[in-house]
């Protein structure tokens, strides 16, 4: 068992103990669940799903048991979300968690108990990679606990994320990467990690170059400019809500 592997059987063994029996699963999504793990640049992304609502004490509780000065996360940090089972097996895409908790070395620290401070469009797409991609650490397999989200369903939520990204607040890199996902995703219906589709979209996109910065810049390189991955980010947005209005 490797350094992740230990602390993720720690984090569900941990999560056990401070949800108690109302625990249906505790589940790793994101690149971890898509193969795509790399050590120093990629977070973790775990749900947990309960039977039903808990307690706003239970989720302080599971705050203070895995934060990343309690149980320390190996990776940048611990993006964690709570989820009850309603919501992963009502095929919605609203952001439904009871808590989202970011935690980490390289995550400024937030714990929110009920959506409404932004960036709603990921709760979503994180539980349809789960619905079909995601590793069981306890409980059943995720596919009992997620429902997958069509096509037509996601399609806006992608374009909410893109139209997010076009406010510059992330880096250029994960946008354009990001844009790319949800390109792919728009023409395959299937999840790829962020390296995995820009490697997809080179010689696909409309603009290549810009593609293979953000792709370089994983490995240490300069990343694609600002504005240009705003450009790309916009271009990306109008491929998908063409896409979204083509006849089915």
């Amino acid at each position: 068992m490797n350094e992740v592997e230990s602390y993720l059987a720690s984090l569900a063994e941990r999560l056990r103990g401070a949800v108690g029996a109302d625990l249906v699963g505790v589940y790793a999504g994101g690149s971890y669940a898509l193969g795509a793990y790399e050590d120093g640049t990629s977070d973790l992304d775990v749900a947990a799903v309960t039977r039903r609502s808990v307690p706003v004490a239970v989720r302080h509780a599971v705050v203070e048991a895995v934060r990343h000065e309690a149980l320390p996360c190996p990776a940048r940090g611990l993006e964690l979300v709570l989820y009850p089972l309603e919501v992963t097996r009502g095929a919605t895409t609203e952001a439904g968690f009871e808590l989202n908790l970011n935690t980490g070395r390289a995550l400024r620290f937030r714990a929110e108990l009920e959506p409404g401070a932004g960036g709603e469009h990921w709760f979503p797409i994180d539980r349809s990679i789960l619905a079909a991609s995601g590793v069981a650490l306890y409980g059943p397999p995720a596919a009992g606990v997620f429902t997958p989200l069509s096509r037509e369903q996601l399609l806006p939520v992608l374009i909410q994320s893109l139209r997010w990204h076009e406010r510059g607040d992330a880096r250029p890199e994960d946008a354009v990467l990001n844009a790319c996902r949800a390109l792919r995703f728009a023409a395959e219906g299937a999840w790829s990690s962020k390296a995995e589709a820009g490697r997809w979209a080179l010689g696909r996109a409309q603009d290549s170059q810009v593609v293979g910065a953000a792709l370089a810049a994983r490995g240490g390189g300069a990343g694609p400019d600002r504005r240009a991955a705003s450009d790309f980010v916009r271009t990306s947005a109008a491929l998908l809500n063409r896409a979204r209005e083509a006849p089915s």
